[in-house]
C-alpha cells in the first residue's frame, strides 16, 4: 500500500526522517508484520507519532529501554494487530563502557563520539548516561551490542572497552518523579524561568547555555532572553527537564509562572 507521503510530511520539521519512517509503515501495511524503527531523538519521535495518528489501519508505541528515555524506537503494526503488542520482543540490549576516569571527567557526549568512531550508525544507539568514574552505559540495538563486544577504544588517554549486557543489568539513570513548580518572575526570559525551576543562579544558567547543555524544545540554544510561552520545554543535562503549563501576567505587572519537571 502506497501512503499519501507529500501530504503526510506537509509542514513537516524533519521530513527526512519521517519519510524513512513512512517506508517502514508502508511495508507493515503490506506484510501485516510489525516493525520496530530505528532509535530516534525526543522531537523526531514527537513529529513522527503526530504523523502516523493520520494514517489509517496503523497504531504506534515507544521505548527507549526505560523509563522516560529520550532516544527510543518507534513499534509500528496494524491496529487490527494490536493483540500481539504484549508478546513483540523489545530489541534493546545494554552496553557498559568501562574506563577509569577517576582523573578525567566525562560527559555522554565523549562516549557518544568514541562510540561513533567504531562505525556504528547514530540510529543505532539510545540514550546515554555516567556511572561515576567508571564509565557509562548505554542502550543499543542487538545488532549493535554483538558489533561492539569486547572492542577497545580510547577518550583522550583513558583506554575503554565495550561489554554487552541485558537492560537488567543498567545501573540506569536516577528517575524523578514529576512535580509541579510555582515561580513568580519579572519576565518570561529563559534564563530567569530556567533558573527558577532548575534551582540554579542566573549566571550558572547562562553558563550551562554557553557550554551547550541547555536545550529549548529540544534543540540547543544560544539566546538567553528568549521568551517562554505555555508548552515550550527545557532540558538540561543532569536536571532533567521543565514544562511550561501556565503563565499569567499579575496586577503588579510580574509573570506568575507554573512549570512541570521532570
Amino acid at each position: 500500500m502506497k501512503l499519501s507521503r507529500r501530504k503526510l510530511l506537509k509542514g513537516c520539521i524533519y521530513p527526512i526522517e519521517a519519510n524513512q519512517i513512512l517506508v517502514q509503515v508502508e511495508e507493515v501495511l503490506k506484510t501485516w508484520e510489525p516493525i520496530w524503527t530505528p532509535f530516534v531523538s525526543a522531537p523526531i519521535r514527537e513529529e513522527i507519532i503526530r504523523i502516523l495518528q493520520g494514517v489509517t489501519d496503523i497504531s504506534c508505541s515507544s521505548n527507549g529501554g526505560y523509563q522516560n528515555a529520550e532516544r527510543q524506537r518507534i513499534l509500528i503494526q496494524r491496529t487490527d494487530r494490536e493483540e500481539i503488542r504484549n508478546r513483540t520482543i523489545i530489541p534493546f540490549k545494554g552496553i557498559q563502557i568501562q574506563g577509569n576516569f577517576l582523573f578525567d571527567r566525562t560527559e555522554p557526549q565523549d562516549f557518544w563520539e568514541a562510540l561513533m568512531q567504531t562505525g556504528l550508525q547514530e540510529d543505532a544507539i539510545g540514550d546515554i548516561w555516567i556511572t561515576g568514574d567508571k564509565g557509562a552505559n548505554t542502550i543499543c540495538t542487538p545488532e549493535a551490542s554483538k558489533f561492539l563486544e569486547d572492542q577497545q577504544g580510547l577518550i583522550r588517554d583513558v583506554k575503554i572497552i565495550y561489554k554487552s549486557i541485558g537492560l537488567a543489568e543498567l545501573h540506569l539513570p536516577q528517575q524523578r518523579s514529576p512535580r509541579k513548580i510555582s515561580t513568580v518572575e519579572a519576565s518570561r526570559r529563559l534564563d530567569a524561568i530556567s533558573s527558577a525551576g532548575f534551582g540554579l543562579s542566573r549566571a550558572k544558567v547562562i553558563n550551562q547555555i554557553k557550554q551547550g547543555k541547555l536545550r529549548f524544545n529540544w534543540h540547543t540554544t544560544n539566546n538567553a532572553s528568549r521568551s517562554l510561552s505555555i508548552g515550550d520545554r527545557l532540558q538540561l543535562e543532569g536536571k532533567g527537564s521543565l514544562e511550561v503549563i501556565n503563565l499569567e501576567l499579575t496586577k503588579r505587572g510580574r509573570w506568575r509562572v507554573e512549570l512541570l519537571k521532570k
